[in-house]
């Protein structure tokens, strides 16, 4: 067979095995998909669904759901409680987000400085990440912040007596949490940290030549092209932070006090769905949370684009 003939011949093999491979079997990828869309099905669309439904209805676990419209939304806006854990949670994130990061990129700056050992402490800091958001922590913090606890013993080697218990006292208990979250700055540390790795050290190279201190390439060089690595952590935080919960259940033994100072907009979903079985209540309670996490973010979003910068 002539040449042309032979390559006639291939481009005809190939056409007809292209021409199988246009329906290709794809069983082997949805029984590997189905655990995950069993759970997506089962622990989230399900769910909410059906919690979408209960926000319209009065359910106390114990009857079947009574539809009542939209008297549940009524009752949230004239529910002071409600209203106060919102002002808390409010503050909680806008203090501890930004006190948050702000620790992390620093520690992320320090690490990145070619320090031996970086993989040993690069795990110590990052330990409490996966520390803070269990009881167990929580239990110690309440602990260390009560009236005989470590913080007022140590203060009082210093000669300082007579301090109160800083989680028993409405104008501290919520900086004691504040303070919880700022020390679990491991996971947005170890993500500052691998952006900084990746900005090209010419940069920093020249800017030494043209005479700029190490403040000034940290503000002119690093922030600017560690912004989108910003944003990211930003984004995650602020959602982290708003669904905040075990901290303040342990440290205020599930009431939110002292006074209410504790009382998460998480916590008071807990007690109103499980401690007074007012389902119905709660459930117009998530809602009303994931809308408020869903402009937060549409609001980051929209605001990235005046100060986040990429490549292009």
């Amino acid at each position: 067979m002539s040449a042309v003939g032979e390559l006639t011949q291939m481009v005809s093999n190939r056409k007809k095995g292209g021409a199988k491979e246009k329906h290709p079997d794809n069983k082997p990828a949805l029984v590997f998909m189905l655990p995950w869309l069993v759970g997506l099905l089962g622990i989230t669309l399900i769910p909410m669904v059906a919690s979408f439904v209960l926000a319209f209805t009065d359910y106390s676990l114990l009857a079947p759901p009574e539809f009542v419209g939209l008297a549940n939304i009524k009752e949230m806006i004239g529910d002071t409680r409600l209203h106060n854990s919102l002002v808390v949670t409010f503050i909680y994130v806008f203090v501890g987000t930004p006190l948050q990061l702000v620790m992390a990129l620093l520690l992320a700056v320090v690490l990145n400085q070619g320090i031996k050992g970086l993989a040993f402490y690069r795990s110590i800091f990052y330990l409490p990440s996966l520390l803070g958001g269990s009881v167990a922590i929580a239990i110690l913090w309440r602990q260390m912040f009560g009236a005989n606890g470590l913080i007022n013993q140590v203060a009082g080697m210093f000669g300082l007596t007579d301090l109160p218990g800083w989680v028993s006292n409405p104008d501290t208990a919520l900086g004691t949490i504040i303070l919880l979250h700022v020390w679990t700055f491991g996971s947005p540390m170890i993500i500052f940290l691998a952006g900084l790795r990746q900005i090209p050290e010419m940069y920093y190279e020249a800017a030494s030549v043209d005479g700029a201190s190490k403040v000034a390439q940290f503000f002119k060089i690093t922030i600017p092209l560690l912004t989108p690595i910003i944003f990211f952590n930003v984004v995650l935080q602020v959602i982290n932070a708003f669904q905040s919960f075990t901290q303040a259940f342990v440290v205020s033994g599930g009431t939110g006090g002292p006074s209410d100072s504790t009382m998460f907009y998480t916590l008071y979903l807990y007690q109103k769905g499980f401690t007074q079985f007012d389902m119905g209540y709660a459930s117009a309670m998530a809602w009303l949370l994931l809308i408020i996490v869903a402009i937060f973010t549409a609001i980051n979003f929209f605001v990235s684009k005046f100060w986040v910068f990429y490549d292009d």
